[in-house]
C-alpha cells in the first residue's frame, strides 16, 4: 500500500496525548490564541526547530528542557512570538512554565512553551497565567481541531491530517496539525507542527523519524523566502498502542516511517498551498540531477523567484521566466543544451530552445487549476528534489502591510 492509502477521514484522537484551547485574548481578534497538550507519563518527545540565529525565548527553553527532561506539556500561544525581548521575554516563558508546573505537579523543565506571532512585543503572561487552570480542565483528546485553530496566524484555515498503519502487532495511530502560512522558507519557517502517534518509541528514534521526515516535508516548502525565530516541529509518541518500534519487522517500520512523512508532506503542503494572499499551490519538480542537494537548489530557486510566483498567479506560461531562474540556480554541472522543461506535464522548453511541440493554449491550461506543476529535468545525474511554494499576490503585500496595524 502507498502512505496516503492510511490516510483516514476524520481526525483522531491519540490515547495519551490530549489537548485544550481558549480565547485568552493574547491575539487582537476574538478567537483562541492559546493551546495546551498534555502527553501522559512515559512517553517520549521529540523535537527540531529553527536555524535562524535570531531565536526566540520559547525555542531557547524548549530546546533546553527537551534536553534535560521528558516532556509532559506543551504550551502554544499565538498573536505574540515572544521574540526579541532578551532576558525579559526569556523570564516570561519561564514564568509561564512555572505556572503551569505548580498546577499540573510536573517539574518546570517538563513544560516546553511555543510562541507565534508580533516579534518585539511583550508576551502578555498575566493573560496567559490565568487562563492555565481553564485550559487544564478543558483537555480531551479530541481537541486536535481546536487546537490547531488556536495556533493560527495569518493562516486562513487550520491544519489537521491523521494515519493508521495497520501491523501484526495492532494498529499504529498519528495525527498532526500545524500552523503557518507566511515567512516559510527550507530550514524551517514562521510555522510550528505539531505531531502525536501511539507508537511505543524512545526519544532517539524519534528524532531519526522527525528529521528524515522534515527534509522532504517542513523543509522542502518556501512561501516568500523568509524564515523565523520561532519555528519548531514537535513528534510525541505515548506508546498506548503497544506496538513497540524496537520489535518491529524492518517492513512493517517503514510502513510507519512512510505514513509518518506522507502525514508531515500533508501538513507542509497545506501551509504552502495557504500562503498569504495564495490562490494557487506550486509543485517544483527536479530531476536528473548530479546530487539531492544541487537537485533541491534548482528546485529552491526556481519556487522562490517572484517572477515565476507572479507568472503563476496569472496563470501565464512564460516559461523563460523559469529558465531564467534555473539559470542562475548556484549550481556547478548545468548544462540548458541538454535540459528539458514541463509545466502540467506539457514540454515547453527542451536542447536549448523552445519545444517543436509547445502549445501556447496547452500550456495556459495547465496553469489554469489550484495546483500547477513545474518539471525541470537536469540530465546530469539520477538525483531528484521537490519544492512546494505559492504564487504571489497583491493579497500578500496587502496582509504584511496591515500585519501590526
Amino acid at each position: 500500500m502507498m502512505a496516503d492509502d492510511y490516510r483516514t477521514s476524520r481526525v483522531l484522537a491519540i490515547e495519551g496525548v490530549r489537548l485544550a484551547a481558549v480565547d485568552a485574548g493574547i491575539d487582537r481578534r476574538a478567537r483562541d490564541d492559546l493551546a495546551l497538550i498534555e502527553i501522559c507519563a512515559g512517553g517520549a518527545v521529540a523535537g527540531v526547530f529553527t536555524r535562524n540565529r535570531f531565536t526566540a525565548a520559547p525555542v531557547v527553553i524548549s530546546e533546553r528542557n527537551l534536553r534535560t527532561a521528558a516532556a509532559r506539556y506543551l504550551l502554544v500561544n499565538s498573536g505574540c512570538a515572544n521574540a526579541g525581548l532578551g532576558d525579559a521575554g526569556i523570564a516570561a516563558a519561564m514564568r509561564c512554565c512555572d505556572e503551569l508546573a505548580g498546577l499540573t505537579g510536573v517539574p518546570a523543565n517538563e513544560v516546553l512553551p511555543f510562541s507565534t506571532g508580533v516579534i518585539g512585543a511583550p508576551l502578555p503572561v498575566d493573560k496567559i497565567v490565568a487562563q492555565l487552570p481553564r485550559l487544564q480542565r478543558g483537555l480531551a483528546g479530541d481537541g486536535w481541531s481546536a487546537a490547531a485553530a488556536a495556533i493560527m496566524t495569518t493562516d486562513t484555515v487550520a491544519k489537521c491530517d491523521s494515519r493508521r498503519v495497520p501491523t501484526a502487532a495492532g494498529d499504529v495511530l498519528m495525527t498532526g496539525i500545524a500552523k503557518g502560512s507566511g515567512m516559510i522558507h527550507p530550514d524551517m519557517a514562521t510555522m510550528l507542527a505539531f505531531i502525536a502517534t501511539d507508537l511505543s518509541a524512545g526519544k532517539e528514534a524519534l528524532m531519526r523519524l522527525l528529521g528524515d521526515g522534515c527534509d522532504d516535508s517542513f523543509n522542502a516548502i518556501t512561501v516568500d523566502g523568509d524564515t523565523s525565530s520561532n519555528d519548531a516541529c514537535v513528534l510525541m509518541a505515548s506508546g498506548k498502542s503497544g506496538v513497540a518500534w524496537g520489535g518491529l519487522a524492518d517492513d512493517e517500520r517503514g510502513k510507519i516511517r512512510d505514513a509518518l512523512h506522507a502525514l508531515m508532506q500533508s501538513l507542509a503542503k497545506a501551509i504552502a498551498r495557504d500562503g498569504e494572499g495564495a490562490t494557487r499551490l506550486i509543485e517544483v519538480r527536479v530531476t536528473q540531477a548530479a546530487s539531492k542537494e544541487e537537485a533541491r537548489t534548482v528546485a529552491r530557486t526556481i519556487a522562490l523567484s517572484p517572477l515565476v510566483k507572479t507568472a503563476c498567479y496569472a496563470g501565464d506560461p512564460n516559461w523563460g521566466r523559469i529558465i531564467a531562474a534555473l539559470g542562475r540556480s548556484p549550481v556547478e554541472r548545468l548544462d540548458l543544451a541538454r535540459v528539458r522543461c514541463e509545466i502540467g506535464g506539457h514540454c515547453v522548453f527542451e536542447n536549448g530552445a523552445v519545444s517543436p511541440g509547445y502549445d501556447e493554449q496547452l500550456a495556459q491550461q495547465a496553469m489554469a487549476g489550484g495546483e500547477i506543476v513545474i518539471h525541470v529535468a537536469l540530465a546530469c545525474g539520477g538525483h531528484g528534489a521537490v519544492v512546494w511554494t505559492s504564487d504571489l499576490t497583491e493579497e500578500y503585500v496587502r496582509i504584511n502591510v496591515d500585519y501590526r496595524s
